[in-house]
C-alpha cells in the first residue's frame, strides 16, 4: 500500500461552483482509483465562509444578487451560466427556489463537529444533503432547526451538534483558513493547488502530479 494522497477542499455551501467541483472531484476520484488502486485517498473538507458579514437570518436571495450584479439582466445571465455548468455535471439545481442567501457559519460548524462523531460515509452524506437542501430544495441552511434535522437524517446524535450551533451569525473560521480566498480550491498533499470547479480530468492530473512530486522528493 502506498502513502495516502491527501486532498483538502476549501469550500462554502452557498457557492454553486463548489457543488459542481465536488461532482467533478467524485468522478476524478473514481478515475484515480482505477489508475492507482494501491494509493488510498484522505479527503478533508474545509469550510470557508465567503460572506461572514451577513446577518444570522440571511438576506433575500434575489435582492442580494440584484445588488451584487447591478441589473436583472446581469443576474439572469449569471444564473444561466451556473445552470448550464451544473447541468454539464449532471446536477439539477434550482436557483429560482432559493428564497434567502443564508449565513453559513453554523452550517460549517455543524459539519466540522460532525466530522468527529461519525464515519467518513456519514460525513459525505451530510455534505451532500446540506448542498442539496440549499441548491435543490431551497431550504434555509442558516436555520438551526433545519441543520439539526438534516444531521439527524444522516444518523448523527442531536445533543452534541446542538452545542456546536451559535445562531448569532458569528463568523466561522475553518482550520488553516487565514483569509477568504476563492472557492473551491483543491490542495493535493499540501503542495499542489488547483482553484475553481475544474473538470475531472484536470483534477485527476493534479492527483497524479502530486504523487509524482512526492516520489521525486522521497529518498530512494
Amino acid at each position: 500500500m502506498n502513502r495516502p494522497l491527501r486532498i483538502s477542499v476549501f469550500f462554502d455551501f452557498i457557492c454553486p461552483w463548489c457543488l459542481i467541483g465536488k461532482r467533478n472531484l467524485t468522478q476524478a476520484l473514481q478515475l484515480f482509483a482505477a489508475e492507482q488502486p494501491q494509493t488510498p485517498v484522505e479527503l478533508d473538507w474545509i469550510g470557508v465562509q465567503l460572506l461572514p458579514d451577513l446577518p444570522a437570518t440571511g438576506v433575500p436571495f434575489a435582492e442580494f444578487y440584484l445588488n451584487r450584479l447591478g441589473s436583472a439582466e446581469a443576474v439572469r445571465q449569471r444564473q444561466a451560466q451556473v445552470q448550464a455548468a451544473a447541468a454539464s455535471a449532471d446536477l439539477d439545481i434550482d436557483l429560482q427556489r432559493i428564497p434567502r442567501m443564508p449565513n453559513t457559519a453554523d452550517a460549517h460548524r455543524l459539519l466540522s463537529h460532525a466530522s468527529a462523531l461519525g464515519t467518513a460515509t456519514q460525513l459525505e452524506e451530510l455534505l451532500e444533503r446540506l448542498f442539496a437542501a440549499y441548491f435543490m430544495h431551497g431550504q434555509n441552511i442558516g436555520d438551526s432547526a433545519t441543520l439539526l434535522e438534516i444531521a439527524e437524517a444522516c444518523g448523527y446524535p442531536r445533543a452534541p451538534l446542538v452545542n456546536s450551533l451559535r445562531g448569532d451569525g458569528a463568523p466561522f473560521y475553518g482550520p488553516g483558513v487565514t483569509s477568504r480566498g476563492g472557492v473551491p480550491t483543491f490542495v493535493f498533499n499540501q503542495r499542489l493547488v488547483l482553484s475553481g470547479a475544474q473538470p475531472a480530468q484536470v483534477l485527476l492530473g493534479g492527483m497524479l502530479n502530486a504523487i509524482e512530486q512526492h516520489r521525486q522528493a522521497s529518498p530512494v
